[in-house]
């Protein structure tokens, strides 16, 4: 069994969006989403406060102009 789809668990985005989820039955599938849910995870690497407080000042940039017009997003 796999549950896939956009569902983030939050009351923002369940008030506002139209969040989708979809569970899978078969067995197939589920060991493919499996395989590829832990290729992501070696991909990954961790996002530090350290690696937050060095990001460039055009990314402090973009999240301030974010931040302000999430409210409409």
């Amino acid at each position: 069994m796999a549950s896939i789809g956009t569902a983030n668990i939050d009351t923002r985005n369940f008030r506002l969006n139209f969040e989708v989820n979809t569970i899978l039955y078969d067995e197939k599938s589920a060991k493919q989403l499996h395989g590829l849910f832990l290729q992501d995870c070696q991909d990954s690497s961790e996002y530090t406060i350290t690696r937050y407080k060095e990001r460039s000042i055009i990314n402090k940039l973009k999240e301030s102009i974010t931040r302000l017009l999430s409210p409409i997003l």
